[in-house]
């Protein structure tokens, strides 16, 4: 009831006078096809986190470092070939990219239940992350072809409001389905995949791609990729090869060699991954430095969460997953409520706002969380806050650069946002896996975690100083002559 109340929402000119009743079926059925495939994708994220443990434990030998790529190995290779679907799809259409991306997606996840081993997992895992970085950009781009500009900040917060009633019900199906087995998360995907192709080969809108000429730059995809990873491994390794090291440096000089390279390609190439035009326009460019700063923080919050409840606590996957959903599950209607917050304070006050709420919902945990089990007044009062927070701070900040956007650019662009989110989360998760390192007891765990909470922290504050520069990138936009003037250099 509540996805088909928002698909309505969605369709432009929703009244009984503007949307004919013909339409409307054809317009829900498009929604709930998006829906499920962004829903799905976001539910691996989470589900896969609560099963990190369990699969350490099948997989003899393994550390938390090297597992630590089974998040950080997806996640870098869907932020590096994001922008690429996006072009792609701009050009090609967005009905058929989404399509093949959520064709590759399932078949992956096909092949990450039957890995033998965490080589074969990391493996199928980077080819589930290539589907994704296609059905992702191009499931927005699809609500937002249909949806008129007055409609589109609701699509936007439906759209995010999507990824977090995955994050509220990941962690409990996550833990239901560890209890049985790990190999079940991915297994989960399938139906879901296979409902969704059958169904959207019938009912997504066929839109022309908006573009010709070039495809998209693959080679700078691979630098990206390249520098990424270079990254995420010094930061994994940082405290096993010494953080002054020769092979810690070097990733971190190869990283930032490889970053200006990249760079440089962009400005020159004809169909770059990133469009560096876009990322002068002040609204964009701020919108999506917060972004990747609160993504940092909430990657090394959900991990950190984790471990914590099974690792110290010595909570069963289910119980994990029951003690994390409280804040994932505030995000829906926090997310879809406060559009009226949001008329009022702006995109920047009201993201700073959830930023410093993040914030104190960790500080919480920092302060008062201890090696014994104290769950209702330690673990769930941040979890409450942070939830909040998530849920004032993600739709906004994706809703202000979507905003700063022309329509020929929707898929390119929201590929570039959901690429800095992804970006995020690899030096979220390398980050509190070096600092949590491998503990030897408990008094040692909990210092190892506050360490990782400092951290996370910081992330979500400097965030705040990002929503804030983007008020003031608002404000000087709005008195040159708005938004749609920045849009069209880009254009």
């Amino acid at each position: 009831m509540e996805i088909v109340g928002i698909s309505n929402s969605l369709a432009p000119g929703s009244t009984a006078a503007a949307d004919p009743p013909s339409t409307r079926p054809a317009r829900r059925g498009a929604f709930l096809v998006v829906a499920a495939a962004v829903f799905v994708s976001n539910l691996d994220l989470f589900i896969v986190n609560v099963a990190l443990p369990a699969m350490q434990g099948r997989f003899h030998g393994s550390t938390l470092a090297s597992l630590s790529w089974v998040l950080n190995g997806y996640a870098i290779v869907f932020a590096a070939l994001l922008v690429a679907a996006g072009r792609l799809a701009d050009r090609i259409g967005h009905r058929t990219v989404f399509l093949a991306g959520l064709a590759v997606f399932t078949a992956a996840s096909v092949l990450c239940a039957g890995a033998p081993g965490v080589g074969w997992l990391i493996a199928a895992r980077v080819v589930q992350a290539a589907g994704a970085a296609a059905l992702m950009p191009t499931s927005l781009a699809l609500l937002l072809d249909g949806t008129p500009p007055a409609r589109r900040p609701g699509a936007i917060r439906a759209w995010a409001s999507i990824g977090g009633i995955a994050a509220g019900l990941g962690p409990v199906l996550g833990g239901l389905l560890v209890e049985a087995d790990w190999r079940w998360v991915f297994l989960a995907n399938v139906p879901v995949g296979v409902a969704a192709l059958a169904a959207g080969v019938r009912v997504l809108p066929r839109v022309q791609g908006k573009e010709a000429g070039l495809l998209p730059d693959l080679f700078g995809a691979v630098l990206l990729t390249a520098a990424i990873a270079a990254l995420a491994v010094a930061l994994v390794k940082g405290d096993a090869w010494g953080w002054g090291s020769v092979r810690v440096v070097g990733g971190f000089v190869a990283s930032a060699l490889l970053t200006v390279w990249f760079l440089l390609r962009s400005a020159r190439h004809p169909a770059p991954i990133v469009e560096l035009p876009l990322l002068r326009v002040p609204t964009f460019a701020a919108a999506n430095v917060a972004l990747l700063l609160f993504t940092v923080a909430f990657a090394g919050m959900l991990l950190t969460s984790v471990l914590w409840c099974q690792q110290v606590w010595g909570y069963s996957a289910l119980r994990t997953g029951l003690a994390i959903a409280p804040g994932p599950l505030l995000v829906p209607p926090i997310a879809l409520g406060s559009g009226w917050l949001l008329r009022r304070l702006g995109h920047g006050r009201l993201a700073a706002l959830g930023t410093l709420l993040f914030a104190g919902g960790i500080g919480w945990w920092a302060a008062s969380i201890g090696v014994e089990r104290g769950y209702a007044t330690e673990l769930l009062p941040g979890m409450l806050l942070t939830g909040v927070g998530v849920g004032l701070t993600l739709p906004t900040l994706i809703g202000a650069a979507a905003a700063a956007l022309p329509p020929a650019r929707f898929a390119t662009g929201s590929a570039v946002t959901t690429m800095g989110r992804q970006i995020g989360a690899v030096i979220g998760v390398a980050v509190a896996v070096s600092l949590l390192g491998t503990p030897h007891s408990p008094q040692a765990a909990l210092d190892a975690f506050r360490h990782g909470w400092a951290a996370v922290i910081a992330a979500a504050l400097l965030a705040c100083g990002a929503a804030l520069l983007l008020m003031v990138a608002q404000r000087r936009e709005s008195g040159a002559g708005g938004a749609g003037g920045a849009n069209g250099r880009v254009s």
